[in-house]
């Protein structure tokens, strides 16, 4: 078997979360989508936009990052 530059993909499978959230975050969430529409001239739901939020969020934790290193063998 030939050895591929493009690993195997991952599992796209989407899970779908239900959280509830106080009316301040609500709010707040509302009026980020608000400024995404008048940024980007595109309005998008605030279901959309949460995942993108949370990836970006996650991204930029150094120490979530940190704990999440496999040590090299």
């Amino acid at each position: 078997m030939p050895e591929l530059k493009l690993p195997k993909l991952p599992d796209r499978t989407s899970i779908k979360l239900s959280i509830t959230v106080t009316p301040d975050l609500h709010q707040m969430l509302q009026d980020y989508a608000a400024l995404y529409a008048e940024s980007y001239g595109r309005e998008e739901p605030i279901a959309e936009l949460i995942p993108a939020m949370l990836a970006a969020f996650l991204e930029s934790d150094r120490a979530f990052l940190r704990s999440r290193r496999v040590p090299v063998r």
